[in-house]
Parts: structure tokens; sequence; C-alpha cells
């Protein structure tokens, strides 16, 4: 999720930890600011590896494992700074540090990038699918909610902040298996035989979510918007990829292991760019639910097999993809 949302869940735990003093903003700052924290796992990244930031972010710092010595980490230094400010002992420092910290790989799981939940006992990347990255709906209200506990007759406003960090997550939820529904009702009418199937909301609502599903021999992209009576907005589809459509990758090449890593993190959602076919996309992200216009990918170079693979971001007509989503929110 984006920092803003993560502090704030982060400030609501402790705002609701039913201690006397967090009432105080300086307190409720320090559930904040841990909230925040562990994202700072973006700082390890490598000029001659690419992708050293892709295996990083959310790993350790996002494991449940960590949750204790993250906290305590934050509230040793924020101690000094804000704690002994606000009249608290370095315990009641780390104790409100480690609530704020403990959302933070909770959150992210409920998005679709992957959250090592588990590290180091696995590496999987636990993955829900029910929120999207950045969602207005859910972050609005919960910071209009926590400003207004802070005011003094207005402390009936913190619980309801907890509520709706569970409730719209719980619907998003909802919202997403009725989509996968939709997903296999769609497959079913083409005559696909469904091996894998995965709903994911779109940017920033949970009501227009993106189908993606693989048969044997390909990835279909589609939408469907979940109101009332779900409404599709077909796709598009591209082959799965197999490596004989790069029969020039060596096994045991630099390229062929980054390859294998691009598609640990991708969880196996990975393709051919039909325009460039030494590019591998990431095709579960794109502005557009029941597009392949990707948001990141590698490329490989069949000159060089034993140099890292190039890591890129493509960003294309953001503004008039965002007029396309509105319409297709809304017809």
């Amino acid at each position: 999720m984006d920092p803003l949302t993560q502090g704030l869940l982060g400030a609501v735990a402790v705002r609701n930890s039913g201690s006397k003093v967090a009432k105080r903003g300086g307190v409720v700052l320090l559930g904040f600011l841990a909230g925040m924290a562990a994202d700072l796992d973006v700082i390890i990244r490598s000029t001659s590896d690419p992708l050293l930031f892709l295996e990083y972010h959310r790993q350790f710092t996002h494991s449940l494992i960590f949750i204790p010595l993250g906290g305590l980490i934050c509230g040793l230094v924020l101690h000094k700074l804000i704690g002994q400010r606000n009249a608290l002992s370095w315990q009641q420092s780390v104790l409100f540090c480690t609530l704020g910290y403990a959302t933070h790989a909770l959150l992210d799981a409920c998005t679709t990038y992957g959250t090592q939940l588990y590290w180091p006992f696995s590496n999987e990347r636990v993955a829900w699918n029910i929120m999207s990255i950045i969602d207005p709906l859910y972050t609005l209200p919960i910071a209009g909610l926590l400003i207004l506990s802070l005011r003094k007759h207005w402390r009936w406003a913190a619980p309801f902040a907890l509520f709706w960090m569970f409730a719209y997550p719980t619907l998003g939820w909802w919202q997403r298996d009725r989509a996968e529904a939709a997903g296999h009702e769609l497959a079913a009418s083409r005559g696909h035989l469904v091996r894998s199937l995965e709903a994911k909301p779109s940017f920033g609502n949970i009501l227009l979510w993106k189908i993606v599903y693989r048969t044997d021999t390909a990835y279909y992209i589609d939408a469907v918007r979940v109101g009332r009576e779900p409404k599709i907005f077909p796709g598009d589809s591209i082959p799965l990829l197999i490596l004989s459509d790069i029969p020039w990758l060596l096994a045991d090449s630099r390229q062929a292991t980054d390859l294998e890593r691009f598609r640990w993190f991708s969880k196996g959602y990975i393709a051919l760019d039909p325009n460039n076919p030494q590019r591998i996309i990431d095709i579960r992200y794109s502005l557009l639910p029941n597009e392949l216009d990707a948001l990141w990918s590698i490329e490989l170079s069949p000159d060089t097999p034993n140099k890292p693979v190039i890591y890129q971001t493509h960003r294309s007509d953001g503004k008039e993809k965002l007029r396309q989503l509105w319409q297709m929110l809304t017809q």
C-alpha cells in the first residue's frame, strides 16, 4: 500500500490501544511512523543487479517473525525524538511502535504485489488480491476519523476508524470471490479448461477487477465490474512463455537465472512482449484491467547472456487510461 495508508493504520492501532496516553498526538505519531518503517527496505539496491530490490522489497522487514524486532528498532530510534517529549518510558515507545509496525505487512498482503509473510521459513509471496495499492475509499475515511478522534469530544471516532480498517478489506474479499466466479463463468462460456484463475482489483477501487486465467497454451486477460450484476469487458490473450521461445538462452547463463528470479517475483505470470521478442513482461499489472500494457518488464540480450537483464518500467498515456478506467467504472 501507499505510505500514507500504512502510516494511518499504524496510528489507528496505537490510538485504539486502550492506553490513556494514546490520545496524545505525539504518541499516535509513533504508530504512524512505525507503520511506514518496513518500506525502508527499498534502499536495498544494486547497480550491478537490477533485480535485487525485487527480492528484498517486502521480504524480511515484512515477515511476521520480524515484527518484534522491527518494533524494537523503531521504538529505540523514535524514543528520543518523540517518546521522551511525550513523557513515555522507552518500553512504552517500543510497545506503541510495535503496534504500528505490526499493521504493515498484513496490509501489504491484501494487495496483489506479494509479501513474504513467512520469511525465513518460506519465500512464498502472499497476495490476497483484495485491495488496490492505492484506494481513496479506504484511506480517506480512516484519515478523517483518526483526525477527529484526537479532538476532545470525538474520541468515539477511533473505534470507527478501526472498524473501517477491517470492514473494507472484508468487502474486498467478497468482491474478489464474486469476480473470480464471473471469470470462471466467462472461461466456461468460451469452452476453456482453466488451469488457474485470479481476480485482482483495478486501480483505486474494488468494483472493477482484472481477471487473469491460464489454459494449457495461453493467458487470458479480461475485466469484470462486480456491481449488482457482473459486467464483462473482454480483453486480450497471450501465449504462455516456454523456454523454446528463447532458443538462444543458455540454461546456465546469468540471464537464465535472472529470468527465473523474475518468474518467481511475478508468481509465474510472465510472457513474451508481442512487440519485442527479447522482453519478458509481468502481465499482472496494467492501468486498464482488460489490457496487456505491462507496467514493468525485463529485457534479455542474446549477445551478452552472462550480463544482468535490464529491468524496465513502462508508462503510457496515464491521463487517457484513467479516463477509460472511469468509463468502465461508470458506464
